[in-house]
This record gives C-alpha cells, sequence and structure tokens, in this order.
C-alpha cells in the first residue's frame, strides 16, 4: 500500500538522512535573537513554530515567535517560547534567511546573532530528533483536552472497546488550485474507502471521526453504511483549533493532503494513512516539496487516482 518515493539525488538523501549535529555546547547559554514567519493557518504556524524550536537550538541561540504566532497557537498549546514585542521588532537590524521545506546540511550553520527565518517550512526533518519536546510545546490547554475527550466518549456511547480514527479532509480552496497551480489532486472518495477499509479490517470496533472544510462533500462520499462514521460538528466546520484537537486525541489518523492533517498524524503518533502520489512527475510542486521529507517512513501511503488530470491533458 505504500506509494513510491523518488528522491532528487543522492545527497538530498543523505540529507534528509543525518541527523543534525547540534553545536550548543554543554552550559553555554543562549545568544541573540532569532524569530520565524508567521504565515498561513495553523499546520503552518506549527510547522514554523517547530522548525525555529529546532534550528535556533541547534545553531546556539534563543529563539522567540511574533505576537501574531503566539496569538493563534497559545490558544490551543502551551507553548513556551517567549514573545517579541512590537517596539523590538521594528528596531532590530535582522538577517533574512530563507528555508525551503525540508531540512538541509547548511541549516545547521547558520550565520548570525539576529536572524528572521523565512518560508513555510513543514517537515519532520526539521525536529525530529528533538520530539519529545517539540510534542511538549504542542500540549493542550486543560480545558481542550477535557472538551475532546467528552465529545469522543459522548460519540462513543455505549460500545466497547472503541479504536477512534480521525479523518481530516482538507477541500475548499485546494479542490481548484490543486488541478488549476499544481497538476494535483485532491482526496477522492476512492482514497478514504481504502483508507476506511483498511481500519475496519484491522480492528475490531473503529470508530471514524471526520473534521473538514467540505463536510456536505464528506457526508455525500464517505461511507458510513455500518454506523461507524462521526461527522464532527454535525456538518458545520468548527474552529480549527477544535478539530484539530478532535483529531490529535483519537488513536489513528486518515489525512488526506496539507500541513494540518500531517501535524494531526504527528501527535497522535499511532497508524497514520496519507494520499501519496498526488500530482503529476512534472509538476511545480515537487519543486517545493518531498513526500519523503514530510510524510514519516513508517506511515501508510496510498496512491491518489491521477486519471482527471490525465484524462484532461490526454483527452
Amino acid at each position: 500500500m505504500t506509494g513510491e518515493r523518488t528522491l532528487h539525488n543522492k545527497s538530498e538523501e543523505n540529507s534528509l538522512k543525518k541527523e543534525p549535529q547540534l553545536i550548543v555546547k554543554k552550559n553555554k547559554l543562549m545568544t541573540g535573537m532569532w524569530t520565524v514567519n508567521a504565515i498561513g493557518r495553523l499546520g503552518n504556524l506549527m510547522g514554523e513554530y517547530a522548525t525555529l524550536y529546532s534550528l535556533a537550538k541547534m545553531n546556539g541561540h534563543q529563539a522567540y515567535i511574533l505576537p501574531q504566532m503566539h496569538n493563534q497557537l497559545a490558544k490551543i498549546f502551551k507553548i513556551t517560547l517567549p514573545v517579541l514585542h512590537t517596539d523590538v521588532i521594528n528596531r532590530i537590524k535582522w538577517r533574512r534567511y530563507g528555508l525551503h521545506d525540508w531540512m538541509s546540511d547548511e541549516y545547521r550553520h547558520i550565520e548570525g546573532e539576529y536572524v528572521s527565518l523565512s518560508g513555510y517550512p513543514c517537515s519532520f526533518t526539521f525536529y525530529h530528533h528533538i520530539k519529545d519536546e517539540i510534542l511538549r510545546e504542542f500540549t493542550f490547554h486543560d480545558f481542550i483536552k477535557e472538551e475532546s475527550n467528552n465529545y469522543l466518549a459522548k460519540i462513543r456511547g455505549d460500545r466497547k472497546k472503541v479504536t477512534f480514527v480521525g479523518i481530516h479532509v482538507r477541500r475548499g480552496d485546494y479542490v481548484h488550485h490543486m488541478p488549476r497551480a499544481w497538476k494535483g489532486v485532491v482526496a477522492d472518495k476512492g482514497y478514504l474507502q481504502k483508507a476506511t477499509d483498511y481500519f475496519r479490517q484491522k480492528y475490531e470496533n473503529p470508530l471514524f471521526v471526520v473534521t473538514s472544510n467540505g463536510m456536505d462533500w464528506c457526508k455525500e462520499n464517505i461511507n458510513n453504511s455500518l454506523g461507524d462514521v462521526h461527522f464532527a460538528g454535525d456538518g458545520q466546520e468548527g474552529s480549527p483549533g477544535r478539530d484539530f484537537a478532535l483529531l490529535a486525541h483519537c488513536n489513528h489518523t486518515i489525512m488526506t493532503i496539507g500541513t494540518f492533517g500531517i501535524w494531526a498524524g504527528y501527535l497522535v503518533g499511532g497508524e497514520t494513512i496519507y494520499l501519496s502520489n498526488y500530482t503529476l512527475p512534472d509538476s511545480p510542486f515537487l519543486k517545493l516539496f518531498k513526500y519523503e521529507a514530510a510524510f514519516l517512513p513508517e506511515w501508510i501511503g496510498i496512491p491518489a487516482d491521477l486519471s482527471p488530470l490525465l484524462n484532461k491533458k490526454n483527452p
């Protein structure tokens, strides 16, 4: 079931596999100020935070986050990085340093006391070597844990030994953006059927919890003939934090595309099924994104059906 993965060259393969060499000496104080842009939605912000946390530590500097990042993440998680004041941000002469989406050797030796990282980094290759610390940063507030567990207990009802499987279906703007801009597709009915069947065959009593920004589509296309699928929010899109917390409190994950689902799988730590090979080989998306850097090797990839793209290409 695992999708094919192709690395661009051997040096990149080695870079992805290599454990970061920490240059911080024991008892050495972190110096300077490092920060990162706060762009995108929840999954992007989590990736930026985790990457800043790791790279600043790796290079021996103190990490700080921007107020807009703190405003979003601190509502959900017990994050610990200090926040930069607006007046301080505007007075510092930052060295701007752009990142691509995965870890590279040069990021272990970034020069500068005052560095502002930029980009949309979201890859375990930046921070997997300090996974426990990253998971600790993304500890939910107690009231969110309680709300999520109460919700799951309610939908479980009288069922015994339930295995919760969170499903995140990214639709919205990506339905049109993927084929038009990236020569790619979003998850379809067939993919979700294969993914849910995997858990139905493996676990005695699975219960699927669906979150999505396209819930009407989900209700029409996810098979609920067995009554084991719960559409969280009863068709209304919940807040990102609430939906994310529900997914993160499940036992396993089915994701489609996007950083929101990637982070849900990473925090849950169970089995994760993801949509693989969802672009044509000549997609410009593959210059910005690497499957092998986004999805953990133990995760299960199900290749996407690219026939809608191929039919358009060859009428």
